[in-house]
């Protein structure tokens, strides 16, 4: 029995076995990739999940007894909960000198909606000078290593359509200063789109299956199968700083949420999460809840609206805590997640036009209407797996300028305004004078590089240059 026929015979018992209806068609390559292809979907997997999310569409109800979750306010003196923050960047730099800590990006993504042709994490993000996402998140982790003694270890999730594209990128880039056995580079897992009427898997062409990536999510696993957890523990790392690629300004190792992470009593240590207060209850982020005694991660668009407008007696909102993507996962709860043959994050569904092959025919299809189903695991579903889970907030200014849209809203001019004020703010704070309109705004451009500074305080001492009004500085 050729490799064809057993993968057809497992395929049947699926009701899947038009995936291989062309497979006479191809070379014995083409067919070599199909089949490898095919076998990487675990077809016996699939019949539970279009029953679960193809030929149903999953109805979330928010819980009974839903409370906003407690959070580590930016300012230890403000609010209820009331911490060390000394305490707690001693704890999370010790962890940084023992070389405990290591980076973890997710960039499996393209630059399509920017009009970028090119992995993410290559647009070019910098406020003047351009510099790539890829080229922030390096320096911060040189900055880091320079800090405290010891370059963190970098893994970067890619997918397998931007891989060989984003190691070549780094390659070309001499690994912008880091060490090549020092970043390690593996792809996401896949997941195959459905057909929206009939559930079965689409072909992208005769001999390929149309594949996307299995989002975030899917980050968990990949670690494991990788190999890279391993590799974490021979190097001895503990925890794992975890950030997404389209945030220039994002603190890539924060020795204090480092340590709130790994030491107040409240925490597990195994997965903790920043958050920043939304400004409106129509911001469309994820919510950080309190569902029976754990905390987890409501989609905005699953809060009926009503709930997402409560107020507190001060006016503001109750559901305050909004998700960022940002977290530190413990090395050991990632290991135990994935050695329990029960678990599995859920699928989030998302109708989408995928072009296809018709199956009888052989033809390209171009659908001008959804005519697909996609399914995508996001990370903070692994949030309430935690034994305890705590949220540290941060400042919007200080941490967060994502480049996601080509206009607008989290944009290149949004995220360039964001990188200004930032460093305006920690220029002004170690006595440097930065121009201001009358509308409080720097009158200038600023592009802070990370190895000049990743806070404030590393600007002390620092020879700094005059900033004028309507001048463009980069530092």
């Amino acid at each position: 029995m050729t490799d064809v026929d057993a993968v057809r015979e497992r395929l049947r018992a699926v009701e899947q076995d038009h995936l291989v209806r062309f497979a006479g068609e191809l070379s014995d390559e083409a067919r070599a990739t199909l089949v490898r292809e095919i076998e990487s979907i675990e077809p016996e997997s699939l019949p539970r999940v279009i029953d679960r999310y193809v030929r149903q569409k999953p109805e979330f109800a928010v819980p009974e007894g839903v409370e906003p979750a407690p959070y580590y306010p930016n300012d230890p003196a403000r609010g209820p909960r009331q911490w060390d923050r000394q305490a707690a960047r001693a704890a999370g730099e010790a962890l940084l000198r023992a070389g405990k800590v290591a980076c973890f990006t997710v960039a499996g993504g393209q630059g399509s909606r920017l009009g970028y042709d090119g992995p993410k994490g290559c647009y070019p993000a910098g406020a003047i000078t351009k510099r790539p996402l890829f080229q922030f998140f390096a320096e911060g982790i040189r900055k880091t290593g320079a800090k405290y003694g010891v370059t963190p270890a970098w893994y970067i999730m890619t997918s397998p359509q931007n891989h060989e594209t984003t190691v070549a990128f780094f390659e070309a880039n001499d690994y912008f200063g880091l060490g090549r056995t020092d970043v390690v580079f593996f792809p996401q897992g896949v997941m195959p789109a459905f057909d929206r009427e009939t559930g079965r898997v689409l072909l992208a062409e005769k001999g390929r299956l149309a594949l996307t990536p299995d989002g975030h999510g899917g980050s968990l696993k990949a670690l494991h199968v990788s190999g890279s957890l391993d590799d974490m523990a021979r190097r001895g790392v503990e925890h794992i700083s975890y950030f997404q690629v389209d945030n220039p300004i994002v603190r890539v190792a924060d020795p204090v949420f480092l340590g709130l992470h790994a030491s107040v009593p409240d925490s597990s240590g195994e997965m903790s999460s920043k958050m920043l207060p939304k400004v409106a209850p129509e911001e469309r982020v994820g919510i950080f809840c309190r569902v029976d005694g754990r905390t987890t991660v409501i989609e905005y668009s699953d809060m009926p609206m009503e709930r997402q407008r409560e107020r507190l007696e001060d006016g503001s909102l109750r559901f305050l805590a909004g998700s960022i993507a940002i977290h530190a996962m413990g090395v050991e709860f990632v290991r135990r997640l994935n050695e329990d043959p029960d678990f599995e994050l859920p699928f989030h569904r998302a109708d989408k036009k995928v072009a296809c092959v018709d199956v009888e025919t052989g033809e390209a299809l171009t659908p001008s209407v959804a005519n697909a189903v996609k399914l995508e695991r996001f990370v903070f579903d692994a949030v309430p797996l935690a034994r305890a889970s705590i949220v540290y907030e941060t400042e919007r200014v200080e941490e967060f300028a994502p480049i996601k849209n080509a206009e607008g809203t989290d944009s290149p001019a949004s995220s360039t305004a964001i990188q200004t004020e930032r460093a305006a703010r920690w220029l002004e704070a170690v006595g440097v004078d930065v121009p201001r309109g009358a509308d409080g705004e720097a009158d200038c451009v600023i592009e802070l590089s990370p190895l000049t500074a990743v806070e404030a305080e590393d600007l002390r001492g620092v020879d700094l240059p005059k900033v004028e009004r309507g001048a463009r500085v980069v530092m």
